[in-house]
């Protein structure tokens, strides 16, 4: 069975995305164009009743949160593929530590600076500078943890690329189009880090198969 991804032109279906590669699932997409509205059509509702992206159909089962989909999918599969949960229960704790931090600390900041500098624009609302300035302020604190964490492991769970790592690699790579990378790069366990997951075969598959949204 060939699992239906809804999304695949925006971040958050890309988390998803790049996980199907890893664990070598075959996949079919659904575009939602969100700047559109197509997210609150109400066929997509009855997917997804809070109106956001990704779902995912595998068979009969319907499952969105992207998070949620990717641990789902590292568990399903957890003998195919890369690895993503770890060898041992302290591993997946671990993993589950960082994927909470990452869905806590790091998103937060992070997406409201795509919102306003990206998005806001085409979405119909004028970016805010001060959110701007404060999101950018509170994503270099978080990453000065993440600094400290990363020169004592090569990846966020241990020596061990996992769902941690992959589920920062959609939205940290708006920071290019922001002109905001300097974030990362000025930070050297982080820029090494950086480097590597956004080097992984699977995310360059996702990017070419599926391109970022025009917003010009």
């Amino acid at each position: 069975m060939v699992v239906k991804v809804y999304g695949p032109a925006f971040a958050s279906p890309k988390r998803v995305l790049i996980c199907l590669v890893e664990k070598e699932i075959e996949f079919e997409t659904v575009p939602v164009d969100i700047i559109k509205g197509e997210h609150k059509d109400p066929e997509y509702l009855k997917l997804q009743p809070f109106g956001v992206v990704p779902v995912i159909q595998d068979g009969d089962y319907t499952l969105y949160e992207s998070r949620a989909i990717i641990r789902y999918y590292a568990e399903k599969y957890k003998s195919q593929g890369t690895d993503l949960l770890g060898k041992t229960i302290e591993e997946r704790g671990t993993v589950e530590q960082w994927l909470e931090v990452e869905a806590q600390n790091y998103h937060p900041p992070l997406y409201n600076l795509v919102l306003h500098v990206l998005f806001s624009a085409k979405m119909g609302f004028p970016a805010d500078a001060k959110v701007i300035e404060e999101s950018e302020k509170n994503l270099g604190k978080v990453l000065d943890i993440y600094e400290e964490r990363l020169s004592k492991s090569k990846y966020l769970a241990g020596d061990f690329f996992s769902l941690a790592d992959l589920s920062h690699i959609p939205f940290t790579n708006y920071l290019g189009a922001m002109g905001k990378m300097y974030l990362i790069k000025e930070r050297e366990h982080v820029s090494a880090w950086w480097d590597d997951i956004s080097s992984r075969p699977s995310w360059k598959k996702v990017l070419e198969l599926y391109p970022a949204p025009i917003l010009e």
